[in-house]
């Protein structure tokens, strides 16, 4: 078995750490008005310098800037867009005393286009950044959120008709065009690994989620098949060279999940329709079923496997790992995967409930485990 030259790696990971102290601090004197927006970014960037000499350090090939300069890992970049208007969501305390982040209202209120490259800066920072450690093997990557997003969670009612009496094709093309220009301007400042990260069709395994979509007005069973078009139209604009990946995401926030279930409903639409280059499945409990829905695992993709959960402290057993690694051997082969945690440490600035430490020691397992199973 081999080492991958090219993302995503055998060992990986979805992008996000838990901000430092000093750089929450900052963010909260930027929102009581006592450090400009400038300031701010000063701060940005000594952390993010900090977190990928960590990321280098602990013998990742893919590093991010840890999503430092998000709030949320979907709104920030969202409302950039032309046409798109997004609320902040609020935090609601459920009954057994745990807490819950209340979905955004995401509303389309024109046309969506591409107002502004909205990752470009920080893309050119982070490069350098990585530039700096002189280390060729190392790719820095860009994680951005699905465009799945824009309707999902609203559906055809958070979807302006003025703008759109139809949907199909016009809002699909225009949101497909915009994504487009916004890879096209990453890749000429020279990125090649870009990550979306979607929580709507790991939602779409979760019975009380096909439910609300079905009060939406969606069909469930069909809305997959639709969002694989969707996301294959944004995958033809994109840039020669480019890996582009898809998270999938039941939800992180404060360490907690939103929704439930086995893959099989989306399997299909996944893993054989969307022209994706490779996808990151949670699997680090029992909410996310069997191995058996990665039958559908196209030859040309990879499957990155989310063994090691964010969400709590506890070491996995390499043992286990591998174990686990063997079982999915059985429905697909293992050259076309590789290893990661399920999902980011901190979806939001909030973070999940995880010391900074056991990142590293999370992380460290990821590649020792990879190098294991695969060699290098």
């Amino acid at each position: 078995m081999s080492l991958r030259t090219h993302a995503p790696f055998r060992a990986d990971h979805v992008g996000s750490f838990l901000r430092p102290a000093y750089l929450l601090e900052a963010r909260e004197k930027k929102a009581k008005g006592e450090i400009s927006a400038a300031q701010l970014r000063e701060v940005e960037d000594r952390a993010i310098t900090e977190i990928v000499k960590f990321q280098a350090d602990v013998g990742l090939q893919s590093i991010t800037d840890g999503e430092f300069r998000r709030t949320y890992f979907h709104i920030d970049f969202l409302e950039q867009l032309g046409g798109v208007k997004t609320d902040i969501p609020v935090t609601i305390r459920k009954p057994d005393g745990t807490e819950e982040l209340a979905p955004p209202v995401i509303r389309v209120i024109d046309k969506v286009r591409h107002a502004k490259n909205i990752q470009l800066a920080d893309f050119e920072y982070l490069k350098a950044q990585v530039a700096a450690l002189g280390l060729p093997a190392i790719t820095p990557k860009v994680t951005i959120p699905s465009p799945t997003m824009l309707h999902f969670r609203g559906g055809r009612a958070g979807i302006s008709k003025e703008a759109y009496p139809e949907l199909d094709p016009v809002f699909y093309d225009d949101v497909a065009k915009a994504y487009g220009e916004e890879l096209q301007s990453l890749a000429d400042a020279g990125c090649t690994y870009v990550q979306m990260d979607d929580t709507n069709m790991a939602y779409l395994c979760d019975e009380r989620m096909r439910e609300a979509a079905r009060q939406r007005g969606d069909d469930p069973n069909e809305l997959p098949h639709r969002y694989a078009g969707f996301i294959n139209k944004v995958v033809a604009h994109k840039p020669a060279g480019m890996t582009l990946a898809m998270h999938l995401c039941r939800g992180n926030f404060k360490s907690t999940h939103a929704a439930a279930g086995n893959y099989e409903p989306v399997a299909e639409a996944l893993l054989s329709e969307m022209k994706l280059d490779a996808f990151f499945l949670e699997y680090d409990d029992d909410r996310s079923g069997d191995f058996r829905p990665l039958r559908y695992l196209s030859k040309d993709k990879v499957v990155v496997l989310g063994l090691v959960t964010t969400k709590f402290g506890q070491l996995e057993s390499k043992d286990d790992l591998k174990r686990r690694i063997d079982e999915a051997a059985k429905y697909a082969p293992l050259e076309q995967m590789c290893l990661s945690p399920q999902c980011g440490f901190s979806s939001t600035v909030h973070g999940n409930n995880i010391a900074v430490e056991d990142q590293r020691r999370k992380l460290a397992l990821v590649v020792e485990t990879a190098r294991e199973v695969w060699g290098g």
